[in-house]
């Protein structure tokens, strides 16, 4: 059984950079054919895709997001990793990591891992 949990501070000031990571057991994020990625969903609003690390190594990120987003991996920790940089309080919201078969990642589909999702608030 795969499992992905996200760590990370739940508390972040404005215009910094927020660093979120996800550990996978279960399985490695190096198998083939597999896509994990970052979504997040802020208080009140549907899930956002923000971007995906591919088993190979490829990224691909949201369109809306991508000059401030970045995602990498350590597969010796088994973990990928998302920064957010020059955040503001719209970027409060539950982030979740989770493993696909898909890139782009618009809802949680019942073939999907999901982690059980982090709360980061942006605040002076």
């Amino acid at each position: 059984q795969v499992q992905l949990q996200e760590s990370g501070p739940g508390l972040v000031k404005p215009s910094q950079t927020l660093s979120l990571t996800c550990t996978v057991s279960g399985g490695s994020i190096t198998t083939s054919d597999y896509y994990w990625s970052w979504i997040r969903q802020p208080p009140g609003k549907g899930l956002e895709w923000m971007g995906t690390i591919a088993y190979s190594g490829s990224t691909y990120y949201s369109p809306f997001l991508k000059s401030r987003t970045s995602i990498s991996r350590d597969t010796s920790k088994n973990q990928f990793t998302l920064q957010l940089t020059s955040v503001t309080p719209e970027d409060t919201a539950v982030y979740y990591c989770a493993r696909e078969t898909i890139v782009v990642v618009t809802s949680k589909r019942p073939t999907a891992y999901w982690g059980q999702g982090t709360q980061v608030t942006v605040s002076s």
